[in-house]
């Protein structure tokens, strides 16, 4: 059904007694119709058509509106779709600077002042490995680890620089990573007191890095545990080196451990005295070939110079200066000898 263009409301019946409209009332009109019924006859046909007109009018206007309506309501359905995924997208942004930056997000406590306390700065590479869940050498929270952090820095942590490694080959690595590597002390070769000294300042690090709780209590534990064993206090020091190579060695095996298991790791703080005291055998075998060695070394050079002062004199080897002087002192010498 084609559309109609005009309101029908709005129209108007014409004047169907007119002159204009003659010829439509003539053929209504005889014998039994006038002219005032013919009038009345092209009025009621006119106004059977105007309501027909009406309706379709009405119903017209009610399915525009129905689909102004639809169309209206997929638009909007369209546009809660798209808020929601931009919502969403920024969202996920938002999500991933604060775990990429977190300490930006860090809220501000209004009523917390400055701590009296020193803040306590790793260097950033230590920072990051831990931050990772990797290894960290604990001389990187000693005084000297600490105050290597504080050295002004010419180079970005994150630039690569070229860097010569143990095999002689170069590769490029973090300029942090070449930096530190050159002054790190092996867990193993720091002195007792440095390495009661590291241990809180670690477990401070392992917090601020937001390691689990069981961990941070397991490794605070273990160093503890360490701290207070009975070889600490003895007279011999190799006693104490065996408690900080042990703490070196079960660190680093732990954290290879950890990343090859899914159902759950062992726990450190308990100490294992057996292991402890075969670490404490090897430690000691160790310091008596390095002893022995030093002692091997000093006696080769002590014989060495020895053989240098004993070496028999021969005149024949000698340099004569003045060759007939000496053939003069001989000719003296022979004289002398045949005089007696």
């Amino acid at each position: 059904m084609p559309r109609i263009v005009y309101n029908p409301n709005l129209n108007i019946c014409p004047d169907y007694a007119s002159q204009e409209h003659a010829e439509s009332r003539l053929p209504l009109t005889n014998a039994n119709i006038d002219e005032d019924q013919a009038v009345q006859i092209l009025r009621n046909i006119w106004e059977a058509g105007n309501n027909a007109a009406k309706a379709q009018w009405q119903e017209q206007v009610n399915m525009d509106r129905e689909q102004r309506e639809h169309r209206a309501h997929i638009e909007e359905e369209e546009q809660a779709r798209l808020e929601q995924l931009q919502n969403e997208e920024e969202e996920t942004t938002r999500k991933e600077e604060r775990k990429k930056n977190k300490h930006k997000f860090i809220p501000i406590i209004e009523d917390l002042v400055v701590s009296s306390d020193p803040t306590i700065v790793p260097a950033s590479y230590a920072f990051k490995k831990l931050d990772k869940g990797e290894y960290v050498e604990l001389w990187y929270f000693t005084n000297e680890g600490l105050e290597e952090a504080k050295m002004k820095k010419t180079i970005d942590d994150d630039a690569m620089v070229m860097s010569k490694l143990p095999d002689g080959s170069t590769a490029w690595v973090s300029a942090a990573s070449a930096r530190s590597a050159r002054a790190v002390v092996d867990d193993q070769d720091l002195p007792f007191e440095e390495f009661c000294q590291a241990c809180p300042r670690f477990i401070q690090a392992m917090e601020d890095a937001a390691w689990p709780k069981d961990c941070v209590k397991m490794m605070a534990l273990f160093w503890r545990n360490l701290q207070i064993h009975p070889f600490r206090s003895m007279i011999d020091p190799l006693a104490q080196k065996s408690l900080l190579v042990y703490q070196a060695e079960q660190r680093k095996r732990w954290h290879i451990a950890v990343k090859t298991v899914t159902a759950g790791i062992y726990n450190l703080l308990c100490i294992n005295e057996k292991l402890l005291e075969t670490t404490r055998t090897t430690v000691y075998w160790d310091d008596h070939k390095r002893t022995d060695n030093e002692r091997d070394y000093k006696c080769h050079q002590t014989m060495g110079d020895r053989r240098g002062r004993d070496r028999i004199f021969d005149p024949a080897q000698m340099e004569v200066p003045f060759p007939s002087a000496w053939s003069a002192l001989g000719g003296i010498l022979t004289e002398s000898s045949s005089a007696k």
